[in-house]
């Protein structure tokens, strides 16, 4: 598994070293296909410039903790904290190409649809799927991802391509280029 060590530089670094990864989550597990990098000072897209908690949490925390929190009261996202470095900050995970867990995580994600998937690249192209499929929610919120071989992530198995790009999905501070893609993978959720 990746040491803390990895979590103890600056986040748009992790953002981009995340890709190709594995994130292992109990029985299931995939490969990181897209991320985006948030920094914890003059990033107004980042929790901390309007969130006190998030501030807090980052004091509180070792890099490689969980940050997982509730958008528009709909679904959970997956975030880890990078802190040590050079900047601190969060990375949110955006997409994984599942390996593991593929039945697991279509029975998480079809309880709360009204068709069947169709082709396991759907099962977590996108934040709110990927921690659903996952089962990850509030309780992992503060999660230790450097320890255990149950959670955390192993490092790429083969040499991949990233391609950096404008973070999506929020409305501040759209024109920096930390969101990071695997080149070419159809498992991202929105094609750079």
């Amino acid at each position: 598994m990746i040491g803390r060590e990895f979590f103890e530089r600056d986040p748009v670094t992790c953002a981009r070293e995340l890709i190709g990864c594995e994130l292992v989550w109990g029985k299931c597990a995939g490969i990181v296909v897209e991320t985006e990098a948030y920094a914890a000072v003059s990033d107004d897209a980042c929790h901390t410039f309007s969130r006190p908690s998030a501030r807090e949490f980052i004091a509180r925390h070792r890099a490689g903790a969980a940050y997982v929190y509730f958008n528009y009261g709909m679904y959970w996202l997956l975030n880890v904290l990078i802190k040590g470095g050079t900047a601190d900050g969060f990375v949110l995970f955006r997409a994984i190409e599942p390996t593991r867990g593929m039945d697991i995580m279509r029975a998480r994600r079809e309880a709360h649809r009204k068709s069947p998937l169709a082709h396991p690249r759907h099962l977590c192209s996108g934040p709110g799927k990927l921690a659903l499929a996952l089962g990850v929610d509030g309780a992992d919120h503060g999660r230790d991802l450097c320890r255990g071989k149950r959670i955390g992530f192993l490092p790429p198995a083969r040499p991949v391509e990233i391609v950096a790009d404008a973070r999506i999905g929020i409305s501040k501070a759209q024109d920096l280029p930390w969101r990071f893609t695997l080149r070419a993978s159809e498992y991202v959720s929105a094609k750079p």
